[in-house]
């Protein structure tokens, strides 16, 4: 029987057996240390490992991404953590600029393996500075990867591949998952970057999603099934590299495509996807690819307003709905 752990748990476990791996990765940032991280992902590798590889930062985001990466092109494997990924606004320099061209710029001389520990996401009434998800911002910059994992086996398996990658990775978790339960073996394991997952099958419409979104296609796909649409679940698990592969076999298969995320809906990275959808599959569609996202507005601190400022799964369902019924509609008039 495979053992349950929380995905703050998996997350702990890839730090811990990396660090016992390989003597060259350390995790720097604010409050990682004797707090035992903001939400206790470090907790109790300080007493493991010392502070000269568990290192509690000054609260200057720049100076941790900064020194992270000094250390990364050096011969270091440095995990640097960013409390909330709003505060990444305060190294974009360092991340954008220079930690994604290095190699680049460099004719290839040098390499920059820096994973950047984040989260973001609403569910904890944190406010509009602290609840943002800027995984689009990330996912246009050539030279990052962007990893957002939605369970805690996928959380483990895609943090210690992206420790070991040779290019800089943003690891976005998200705040409403840390105390999710999930199936987590206790053998080693890695899940390579770039390969999105069929969390559910199913044939009349391809849900894709990522991070926390995951769990509200899987509910929404629950409620679906009672009114007989079968509805495929993809998670993307990694936006960059993007695995279309998986995604276009599943929309060629069901013929119609729902993106959901927590970010804006405006400009975000399911416009991507529905566009990449368009262009590849316009002949197979039944239907428009649809797009789920947050409202494009400041998000509230009030909980209740929070909620309906990303997409449920009433509003899952109910654009699914819309979907199959024009179709039918569509198929009487040409009948």
């Amino acid at each position: 029987m495979v053992r349950k752990i929380r995905y703050r748990e998996a997350l702990r476990e890839a730090l811990r057996e990396e660090m016992q791996r390989d003597p060259r990765v350390f995790v720097i940032g604010e409050d990682v240390g004797r707090y035992g991280g903001a939400y206790a992902v470090t907790q109790g590798l300080l007493q493991e490992f010392g502070p000269k590889r568990i290192i509690d930062a000054p609260m200057s985001e720049a100076i941790i991404v900064g020194a992270a990466l000094g250390a990364a092109v050096v011969g270091g494997r440095p995990v640097a953590e960013i409390m909330y990924i709003d505060f990444a606004t305060l190294a974009m320099d360092q991340i954008v600029n220079q930690a994604a061209k290095l190699h680049c710029m460099f004719g290839g001389q040098l390499k920059a393996p820096l994973v950047i520990r984040t989260q973001q996401g609403t569910g904890r009434g944190a406010g509009p500075q602290h609840s943002q998800s800027l995984e689009a911002w990330f996912a246009h910059v050539p030279g990052l990867k962007v990893v957002m994992p939605a369970t805690p086996y996928d959380a483990k398996g895609l943090l210690k591949s992206a420790i070991r990658d040779d290019n800089p990775v943003m690891f976005i978790e998200h705040k409403g998952l840390y105390a999710l339960e999930g199936e987590v073996p206790e053998e080693e394991y890695t899940i390579p970057l770039g390969v999105a997952d069929i969390k559910r099958p199913g044939n009349n419409v391809t849900l894709i999603a990522y991070s926390n979104m995951v769990h509200t296609a899987l509910a929404a796909a629950q409620e679906l099934s009672q009114i007989g649409i079968s509805a495929e679940v993809i998670d993307l698990r990694t936006l960059a590299p993007l695995d279309m592969d998986t995604v276009i076999t599943s929309v060629t298969k069901t013929r119609r495509a729902v993106v959901v995320h927590e970010a804006s809906v405006f400009g975000g990275f399911g416009a991507e996807i529905a566009a990449s959808l368009q262009e590849r599959l316009f002949d197979i569609l039944a239907a428009p690819v649809r797009r789920l996202g947050g409202l494009h507005v400041p998000l509230p601190a009030h909980s209740q307003l929070e909620k309906q400022v990303v997409p449920s799964v009433a509003q899952i369902v109910q654009v699914v709905k819309e979907m199959v019924s024009t179709e039918v509609a569509i198929r009487a008039a040409s009948a």
